[in-house]
């Protein structure tokens, strides 16, 4: 591990839309346009995640790849939400109706007392370098597994990994992580490797597990705080969805230890198909 220290210039694998990046004092600025709300999720104390702005909202399940290298993203299905209108994610874990809110949180008397550290990602991660490309890790892990790559894992080939295959598996072992803890960075110019997602809400469900995942939040998407101060804006993170994570709002992979299942078409082998958002052979 090397000290953390990374300035970055925007390059065609970075997320396409204006911004400010500098990854050692990272600002993330989207624009987009005025005629509507901003995509954003809004903790709300104690209850649930109320989303605003033009948010797909999906279910996918997490499944080993049929050539047994690697996990991947099979979408099962889109929610109809109607134009406009916010939507509340349930987050306490009780809901009789997921993913959404039916009051559950009040009868059961949720406590979600947002605890995780609202420190940037540049003074929380570690910094991991290898001879073409460079990882951080703050260790926020739903453990979805999509780092084991080829038989190892993301730290092993970020730090050994010369030929293109493995490089390629680096870099999808990090980018295609849920909670955004792993970052894959260019040597040569510092620049991250992220996908270009349009805002999308993710519910994962981890078959091979048997339980229900967290929500996968990609695309930079707005997190603002029950106390009305924004979390640093960030193109992946995974909120808890069982409510019984110890690093609230963020997921902390407590949903196996809790057990938690919903009522996913999962559960009954639909499967579904490849998910098109994502990438698992990315070009060093």
């Amino acid at each position: 591990m090397g000290e953390w220290k990374r300035t970055v210039t925007k390059q065609s694998h970075d997320v396409d839309r204006e911004q400010d990046v500098k990854v050692s004092d990272r600002s993330l600025k989207s624009h987009h346009g005025d005629d509507s709300p901003k995509p954003s999720i809004t903790i709300t104390k104690n209850g649930p995640y109320i989303v605003r702005g033009e948010v797909r909202i999906v279910e996918d399940a997490i499944v080993p790849s049929d050539d047994g290298t690697h996990m991947q993203y099979n979408r099962i299905r889109e929610f109809t939400t109607q134009p406009g209108r916010p939507v509340a994610l349930c987050r306490c874990g009780g809901s009789a109706n997921p993913p959404f809110c039916d009051g559950t949180h009040v009868k059961i008397g949720f406590d979600g007392t947002e605890v995780a550290s609202r420190e940037p990602y540049d003074d929380r991660a570690q910094l991991y370098e290898g001879p073409v490309v460079s990882m951080g890790d703050d260790n926020r892990c739903a453990f979805a597994r999509m780092c084991h790559q080829n038989g190892s894992e993301a730290w092993t080939l970020t730090e050994n990994a010369t030929d293109e295959r493995d490089v390629s598996a680096a870099i999808a072992g990090a980018w295609n992580c849920p909670t955004g803890r792993l970052v894959s960075f260019n040597d040569k110019d510092g620049s991250p490797y992220e996908q270009n997602f349009p805002p999308t809400i993710v519910l994962l469900e981890d078959v091979q597990e048997g339980y229900s995942a967290p929500i996968f939040v990609m695309g930079h998407i707005t997190l603002i705080s029950a106390d009305g101060t924004e979390y640093e804006n960030r193109n992946r993170y995974a909120l808890c969805r069982c409510g019984a994570s110890q690093n609230l709002p963020f997921c902390d992979a407590m949903h196996i230890n809790v057990q938690y299942r919903d009522n996913s078409p999962a559960w009954d082998g639909q499967l579904g198909e490849l998910d098109p958002n994502f990438s698992y052979k990315p070009r060093p």
